[in-house]
Formats: C-alpha cells, sequence, structure tokens
C-alpha cells in the first residue's frame, strides 16, 4: 500500500486541524469531486474514495493520532528512507485500509441511487389532476412506463415520488426511488403566477364607456363581473377565490385584464353613431 497524505487529500496542510475543520475541509473535497459533477471522469471517481479514506481515519480522533505520528515520520524521515519502509508504518498501525474497506462494503446490502425526471403538464390537468404516462429507459437498456397520478392543485415545480422505481440496490439492498419534477404550462386563456391565474377581458368600446356587467370565464366556472364605468385598456380586475388553489384549501384570485377591442369593420349605423360622437365628444386623450 502506498503511503497516502491523507491531511493533503482533503485540502489541508498540516496535522493541527480539529475534527471540525477536517469535517469541513472533506464536505469541499467531496462536493468537488462528486461524481454528479464529474460524470465519466474516472480520476474523480478514484479521488473520492482517497477523499473518503482519509476521512474515515482522521475524522475518528484515536486514529487520527496514530496517523499523525506516521505523517510526522514521513515529513521529517531522511530522504533514502525507502517507501516500502513507509508503508510498513502505515500497514502496522491501519492494516490494508483500502482492501479490508473494499471487502466488507462489497458485502453490504447498498441502496439504489435515486432518479430524477420532469414532465410537463397543461394547467388544466395540473388543476383537476390526471394521469399521465411516462417511459424512461432502465439501467438493462429497456423502456419502462410508469403511470403518474398527478394531484389536484400541484405546484409548478413540485415533485412526485416513486418509492422503489429508481436503481436497483446492490447486494439485497433497496431500490432508489424515482422522483419527477412536475412543470406547469401556462395555456393561451391562463397564465399562473404562484396562486393566481391571469386572464384578458375583452370589451367593447362603449361597454368601456358605459360600464356594464359581463361573464368572465375562470378554469372551471363562469362568473359576472362589474366594469365600471370609464375603465381604460390594460387596467386589471380581481375577482377573488377564482384563481389556482393555493395548498391550503383555498384560492387564489383571478385577475382579469382589460382590453378594449375596437371592431375592425362597422356597419353603417355604427359608422353613423362613431361619426356623430366624433362631432359632440369634447374627449382628447391627446390633450388630457
Amino acid at each position: 500500500m502506498i503511503f497516502k497524505d491523507y491531511y493533503k487529500i482533503l485540502g489541508l496542510e498540516t496535522s493541527r486541524v480539529s475534527i471540525d475543520e477536517i469535517k469541513i475541509a472533506y464536505r469541499n473535497a467531496a462536493k468537488k469531486y462528486h461524481p454528479d459533477v464529474n460524470v465519466g471522469d474516472s480520476l474523480a471517481e478514484e479521488r473520492i474514495k482517497d477523499i473518503n479514506e482519509a476521512y474515515r481515519v482522521l475524522s475518528v480522533p484515536s486514529s487520527k493520532r496514530k496517523y499523525d505520528r506516521i505523517w510526522n515520520s514521513h515529513n521529517l524521515v531522511n530522504k533514502k528512507f525507502s517507501i516500502k519502509g513507509k508503508d510498513s508504518l502505515v500497514k502496522m498501525f491501519f492494516g490494508n485500509i483500502k482492501e479490508n474497506h473494499e471487502e466488507k462494503r462489497s458485502k453490504e446490502p447498498l441502496r439504489g441511487e435515486n432518479v430524477e425526471t420532469e414532465i410537463t403538464t397543461t394547467i388544466y390537468e395540473a388543476f383537476n389532476g390526471a394521469d399521465k404516462k411516462i417511459s424512461l429507459r432502465t439501467v438493462d437498456g429497456k423502456m419502462k412506463t410508469f403511470t403518474v397520478a398527478i394531484p389536484q392543485g400541484i405546484r409548478d415545480g413540485e415533485k412526485i415520488r416513486l418509492i422503489g422505481q429508481g436503481k436497483p440496490g446492490i447486494n439485497g439492498g433497496k431500490n432508489g426511488d424515482l422522483f419527477i419534477k412536475i412543470n406547469i404550462k401556462n395555456d393561451k386563456k391562463f397564465q399562473l403566477q404562484g396562486s393566481d391565474m391571469y386572464t384578458d377581458l375583452l370589451i367593447t368600446p362603449w361597454e368601456a364607456a358605459l360600464g356594464t356587467r359581463v361573464n368572465i370565464q375562470s378554469i372551471d366556472e363562469e362568473t359576472k363581473v362589474y366594469i365600471p364605468q370609464g375603465i381604460q385598456s390594460g387596467e386589471k380586475i380581481r375577482i377573488p377565490g377564482k384563481g389556482y388553489k393555493d395548498g391550503k384549501g383555498s384560492r387564489g384570485d383571478l385577475i382579469a385584464e382589460v382590453k378594449i377591442m375596437v371592431p375592425k369593420k362597422l356597419t353603417n349605423q355604427e359608422k353613423k353613431i362613431f361619426e356623430e360622437l366624433n362631432h359632440v365628444s369634447t374627449f382628447n386623450p391627446r390633450n388630457d
């Protein structure tokens, strides 16, 4: 077994460090060389094994004291001192750490890794709940189909967990889980922001000028709203409790943005009325 400088592996320059400092160094090193961050990097895989080995020795006060004696000898020893001699010292205190640990680990039941994916659902499916099918490729290369029950009122970005549908365990260990992130897609009629829903309310110029009551469609029902006299295009009307589900048994609001629509084609009578209005009206938005 080749002598390894466990302090150097963890990014530390001295043995005069506390267990807490070792833990912090370990977390930083493990994060830097984690397989998920270095996919396909065999050197990173070997490095993370060394990092784990170093932490197992240095995180226990008794084994740290033993290793410190070797570490100090290693730094003070004459250059002519053979590497074989250093290896013997390590084995004398710890035995063949790597081989013993790997032999023990190879027999332990290990839980399979979790798997994450995501699917897109419509705002209607998310509001009402729905069953959706997804297909994933398993470790052996085969496609597996899952039916995902999307609960009513699920929030955008929430994850659904399918227990035991991740990667298989080793040596009898439990399978990992499958986590499915839900992305709610906005639709032409409704846009979701938190628990509020936004929509457009199209009205005529005379409705805007005179005020009126109109029907507006929320995601699940039609409701009547009051349009105040003189409302302007771009103003918003809030309809409480007609938005998306908030996860607490209530609902957000439906917010309707007013858009005043002018007819592209006028009948003769409509044209006559507008011409008359143009003559009698004192309103001029360019001067107000």
